[in-house]
């Protein structure tokens, strides 16, 4: 009987080590080894064919209702601000921006490009970028 009562403890013992060494959650992982990017809709729009690029390529967004939180995705490289083109009412507008040059990476971790749209109609004039660090 007491053998049974020692492996019972240490079965659970072991099940303890386990669940605090790999208990992580994914958001702890997405904190922790790579950049990881959403988009958040604070506008009265709704965005379509939303492409974000960092300076590493398109990244597809889709469409963002209004007041809509994307999930997260991971990008290689990235910096406070993006290259963001989307749509409103089939027109195209675009957040431009001129390089990089003295620009720090942003490190390992989840952030929010909150982006929203003014009354403009000019490609170029509509959209803000905000980032948030997670």
């Amino acid at each position: 009987m007491s053998h049974k009562i020692n492996a019972m403890k240490k079965l659970l013992i072991l099940t303890i080590l386990m669940t605090t060494f790999f208990g992580c959650s994914e958001d702890d992982d997405l904190n922790t080894f790579e950049i990881n990017i959403r988009l958040s809709n604070v506008s009265e729009f709704k965005f379509q064919n939303v492409i974000v690029n960092t300076s590493t390529g398109n990244i597809d967004f889709g469409n963002i209702n209004s007041r809509q939180i994307t999930e997260y995705k991971t990008f290689e490289l990235a910096y406070r601000y993006a290259l963001v083109e989307l749509e409103i009412d089939g027109e195209i507008y675009t957040l431009q921006p001129i390089d990089y040059f003295g620009e720090t990476p942003l490190e390992n971790g989840s952030y929010t490009y909150e982006i929203d749209a003014n009354d403009s109609q000019e490609q170029y004039e509509k959209l803000t970028l905000t980032l948030i660090e997670e």
